[in-house]
């Protein structure tokens, strides 16, 4: 159905509603033992089988304990009904969507490719309101809900492309007067104060801590000043600002010894673009931030770059530092960490451990005590390959855990080419011996002079769809891409033709050297290392996989190709997996969903075993993480975006 018809519709009054009234009363707080009426608010809402924060709880485990759908009967599911979210059908041509909704209090709130943020009823899939915005640019992964108090109505915040902080009223679908300017924050004031025409925008949810709405940022990749990658925090009810941590270390602070010659002056990049999470618990929150920019150069930033590329511990209601844990020292190959912070409890010896699990393109899986931030399995810092580009600064050793075990392809040689038709092989070898050959020395090969292979690139290993977990089985879902880059380094005015922009028109010349492609033949430079024909990976399959880690153990559980490619299993070809993107979703019922491929299929799978239950087919590639909730009218459903479409299934 399109936005035709659309209606105005309130929920009826909870026990969420009725929590967060005996809340605001400090005798009964007081008697209840209470000492976070966030974390009361947060628990009744997840006791009501919403779905009412981004990863589903505010640790983002991604985990529903509804368990009506189930290994025994998820065969038969079926479509529910299914929202067209283009305000007229013939609008616009099919735009990807990768954002999660939320269900909360009977509603289900989402953000369009459209400049819109709708209200719909989740048994049937009208929409109750729908708010519309002149913002520009692609939508964010996510949005966030406030309950309210008092005084404020209970809000739905969310960020745009081009930088601002929007709140709307929960109930009506109108911008919050209150907040900010009649609704909006500008988040560039203060950001790229020297820098006014470069980009800063907000593609990840808010993360709402008690009164507090706290934003990180979406920064320019490329040149290497200007816009600030900072996370702040927000006064929820007003939009004012209340605290700032700064993501490249100043001076006085920690970790500014590990700039040096003054590479943190004006430094872009270094920012949580991804969504965040928060130990309700102890008040910590947890952000995980972006390599440095230029992504592929840091010649002009010498030092390991704190806190880039870091997992960092805030106390969420001041933003003071509590500990990090640098993934990645000195950055070199856009090997940021997008993946959500995942809070669980590692069970050693008959004891639980509070862990947090971060994981990211490498396809390396850190689990650290989210108390301490120290590793609950061993990392070990290896020697790693040294480059060739003149000026370049190079980390002589790199962060490997020694367990969970890498859940991507770390390196490639030549005899490591896919094979799977001739004309296929024929073109990736011709890529690999082009302009002289390309050589790939191992984990963390560094792009040089002469041709890299790069393994994983910077699309490979994990991404922001991040994982999910069963909590009963002690397991971790993931899903990774073995996807690799190919290129080398050269001066700007090698470029063809020589490049003294870039993309955003800003000056590159204080970049010495930047990344380009391998021309094959006549054909035209490719950073990818596949065939720009057919798009298939030029290395042996598995191209994606899905893999269980049991978090108490360190080792896999189980590991399978991931996605398919429809052409060659026409031929005969199976279970080569393929490029995916975004995440999944894990239930009581022992049931993993997830769709993250380009072949357009939602699929569930068996938690414990890994075996494909069910699949079917979408309107388009579902980018987005799925999200399951139980109906008023007791039935669970699972909905996922599939580019303008989101679709509902459940039991007939």
């Amino acid at each position: 159905m399109s936005w035709a018809g659309s209606r105005t519709e309130s929920s009826g009054f909870t026990r969420f509603d009725m929590l967060k009234i005996l809340c605001e009363r400090s005798r009964l707080v007081r008697i209840l033992g209470i000492v976070s009426c966030g974390a009361a608010l947060a628990a009744s809402a997840l006791a009501q089988n919403d779905w009412p924060v981004y990863g589903g709880d505010p640790g983002n485990r991604r985990y529903s304990r509804l368990a009506e759908i189930d290994t025994g009967n998820a065969s038969k599911l079926a479509e529910a009904w299914v929202f067209d979210t283009r305000p007229t059908p013939a609008a616009h041509a099919n735009r990807p969507a990768q954002a999660t909704p939320l269900v909360v209090n009977g509603v289900r709130y989402v953000v369009t490719a459209h400049q819109s943020l709708v209200a719909l009823d989740p048994e049937s899939g009208k929409p109750i309101w729908i708010f519309t915005h002149q913002h520009v640019g692609r939508p964010p992964r996510g949005v966030a809900y406030w309950p309210g108090d008092r005084e404020n109505p209970a809000r739905i915040l969310f960020g745009t492309y081009d930088g601002f902080l929007l709140a709307v009223n929960a109930k009506t679908g109108k911008a919050i007067p209150g907040f900010g300017n009649e609704g909006e924050i500008d988040l560039k004031v203060g950001m790229k104060d020297h820098y006014p025409d470069v980009h800063y925008g907000l593609s990840g949810a808010p993360v709402i801590y008690k009164n507090l709405a706290i934003t990180g940022s979406h920064t320019q990749d490329s040149p290497s000043l200007g816009s600030r990658g900072d996370a702040r925090a927000w006064d929820v009810r007003t939009g004012k600002p209340v605290w700032t941590f700064h993501s490249v270390s100043q001076p006085g602070e920690n970790g500014h010894n590990t700039w040096l010659n003054d590479g943190w002056r004006d430094r872009s990049g270094a920012n949580a673009w991804t969504m965040s999470s928060v130990d309700i618990e102890t008040g910590t929150l947890y952000m995980t931030f972006d390599s440095p920019s230029y992504d592929f150069y840091g010649g002009d930033r010498p030092g390991n770059d704190l806190f880039g590329n870091s997992l960092v511990a805030l106390d969420a209601a001041t933003g003071k530092l509590k500990w990090y844990f640098q993934t990645i020292h000195h950055d070199l190959w856009d090997y940021d960490a997008p993946a959500t912070p995942t809070l669980v409890d590692v069970t050693q010896n008959g004891k639980k451990i509070p862990a947090v699990v971060e994981t990211g393109k490498t396809g390396l899986v850190f689990v650290l005590n989210r108390r301490s931030g120290k590793p609950i399995y061993p990392v070990e810092e290896r020697l790693v390959p040294k480059g060739d580009v003149p000026g370049e600064w190079y980390s002589p050793t790199q962060p490997f855990p020694v367990k969970p075990p890498p859940l991507t392809r770390l390196s490639l040689s030549r005899s490591e080419i896919a094979q799977i038709t001739p004309e296929h092989q024929k073109y990736c070898d011709a890529l690999f011996d082009a302009e002289g050959g390309a050589h790939n020395d191992g984990p963390f090969t560094p792009m040089g002079l002469k041709p890299t292979v790069v393994f994983p690139g910077a699309d490979g290993g994990g991404n922001w769809g991040s994982g999910s977990v069963d909590p009963k089985l002690g397991y971790f879902f993931v899903n990774v891409k073995n996807d690799g880059a190919i290129g080398r380094m050269i001066r700007p005015s090698e470029a063809d033709p020589p490049a003294t922009k870039d993309g955003l028109g800003e000056d590159v010349s204080a970049n010495a050297y930047i990344r380009t492609g391998i021309r094959v033949a006549a054909g035209r430079p490719t950073g990818a290392f596949a065939n720009p024909q057919t798009g298939w990976p030029c290395n042996a399959p598995p191209w994606g996989e899905l893999s269980a880690v049991n978090l108490n153990t360190g080792e896999i559980a189980w590991r399978i190709p991931f996605g398919r490619v429809d052409e060659l299993e026409a031929r005969g070809i199976a279970n080569t997996g393929s490029f995916n993107k975004g995440g999944s979703l894990a239930t009581a019922g022992g049931v993993l969903f997830i769709g993250a491929t380009p072949d357009r299929r939602f699929h569930a799978y068996d938690s414990r075993t890994g075996k494909l239950l069910w699949e079917t087919r979408l309107p388009a590639p579902a980018e987005a993480n799925p999200i399951t909730y139980m109906g008023n009218n007791g039935r669970q459903y699972v909905v996922v975006d599939a580019g303008d479409s989101i679709v509902a299934f459940r039991l007939p």
